[in-house]
């Protein structure tokens, strides 16, 4: 069948069934919650979709899991490239595009997918409002935060960050902790276990591998930290959320 009969034949079954689509501003407007990291919003516009998830959307297959399936990757990309333009890096919401699609790939159920979409809409949202808290600092603080989440795998000091930003130690330090309202050495410590929990749950590294993937010391460095703000071990995080 060409394109173009095919095309045809399913815009007349459209106008026969009274099927409309949802509307593409209705869409930016969502997406445009997710960019701007506005988290409750998202969360009343997934529950409107969950009633009928499948309201104004194309059959992309006729098998209903399938269907599904294929809607939740389109929705992975289009959000992660609506929140490049918010201002995540590509690197990030590529890769959690990737993470999201590899996990609608394994699922076998629509509940589970439709579950999935939700679990991956507030979770880009929440990204996005740190992101935008981040956004709301000075240059100098700003440049320091890039700088350490693209050096996780160091250790890092506020000695050193100092003289990569170029501003006495004791300043910068102060200018730090007002504008984000923890230390410095405070908000590596969170950022390198922000990642290992990510690790943790997504990925069968050791303990041991991601304690030197972020710059610990030791094994036991990383264990006591980790428990230390977690509350828990990470053996036991990784027993709970690991998949």
């Amino acid at each position: 069948m060409s394109t173009e009969r095919d095309l045809n034949y399913r815009l007349f079954l459209h106008k026969n069934n009274g099927f409309e689509r949802t509307s593409i501003n209705l869409e930016y407007e969502r997406y445009a919650d997710i960019r701007e990291g506005r988290v409750e919003q998202v969360r009343k516009n997934l529950e409107l979709i969950k009633m009928n998830y499948l309201a104004g959307k194309g059959d992309l297959s006729d098998d209903p899991v399938r269907n599904i399936r294929y809607h939740v990757i389109i929705a992975a990309a289009l959000i992660a490239r609506t929140c490049i333009n918010g201002g995540m890096s590509h690197d990030e919401a590529y890769t959690l595009s990737d993470i999201y699609i590899q996990r609608a790939d394994v699922c076998n159920e629509i509940e589970t997918l439709i579950d999935l979409l939700e679990e991956m809409n507030i979770y880009f949202a929440e990204r996005m409002k740190n992101i935008k808290k981040v956004h709301a600092v000075s240059i100098h603080v700003r440049k320091c935060i890039n700088y350490i989440y693209d050096n996780l795998n160091e250790k890092l000091t506020s000695n050193e960050l100092a003289k990569v930003i170029g501003l006495n130690e004791t300043y910068f330090s102060r200018l730090f902790h007002n504008e984000t309202g923890q230390t410095i050495n405070e908000f590596v410590h969170a950022a390198k276990i922000g990642v290992a929990e990510d690790l943790l749950k997504y990925s069968d590294f050791s303990y041991a591998e991601i304690a030197l993937s972020l710059g610990f010391s030791s094994q036991s460095a990383f264990i006591t930290l980790f428990k230390k703000i977690k509350g828990i071990t990470p053996k036991k995080y990784r027993d709970l959320f690991g998949r």
